[in-house]
């Protein structure tokens, strides 16, 4: 598959449009360019990415390539991955997946879901939020219920408030996609922890080959 010259990226919300656009320029190749369209929450997205994807359908360049990305929150991950490939062979755009298991390296779209939302990627590359604030400890993501950045219980982008109020930021509350910017202009995917970040980035890399 030739690498493609352009993404269209399909999110939930504000946040991860705001830490897209701070990392994605800083990971593409020289020349390859991205659009991303936040909607008004999983809900909105979903309810809208069939339509959306019929009209990519009709129109996308062939060098160009969709990502779709949702959070898992309390989601099976596996029922979620199969509606989302529902929704795009539905919409007649060839996903990675249904391409991969018929042998076949070109696909036109990804899905790739957040688990469980975008802070668990926060928690996997806890150096680049300690450069944006660096009062937070180096052992505050060391805890034992944190090493998985996967696997944190009780709502992640809940527990990376807590750690980041304790350590004296945002004590009126987590300002998203002031977040989103500041660490997404530091992250590094190469010493990132969490899976699904680098099941993401993959895709990326993959599609711009």
């Amino acid at each position: 598959m030739a690498g493609a010259a352009h993404l269209e990226l399909l999110v939930e919300e504000p946040s991860m449009e705001a830490f897209l656009r701070q990392l994605l320029p800083r990971v593409l190749p020289q020349g390859r360019s991205f659009s991303v369209h936040p909607h008004q929450g999983k809900s909105d997205l979903l309810g809208k990415l069939e339509a959306r994807l019929k009209s990519y359908a009709n129109w996308l360049p062939a060098d160009w390539r969709v990502i779709v990305i949702v959070d898992q929150d309390e989601d099976d991950c596996r029922v979620l991955k199969q509606r989302l490939e529902a929704i795009s062979a539905h919409a007649g755009l060839e996903t990675r997946a249904r391409a991969r298991s018929l042998g076949r390296l070109d696909w036109r779209l990804v899905n790739r879901i957040a688990v469980e939302e975008l802070e668990a990627w926060y928690f996997g590359d806890w150096d680049a939020v300690r450069a944006a604030y660096p009062r937070v400890a180096a052992h505050a993501a060391r805890h034992r219920a944190l090493r998985d950045p996967d696997a944190v219980t009780g709502g992640t982008w809940e527990v990376f408030e807590r750690i980041m109020q304790r350590h004296g930021y945002f004590k009126a509350g987590l300002p998203k996609i002031e977040v989103a910017r500041a660490i997404g202009a530091r992250m590094e995917p190469g010493r990132n922890r969490s899976r699904s970040f680098d099941v993401f980035h993959a895709a990326v890399m993959e599609a711009v080959g």
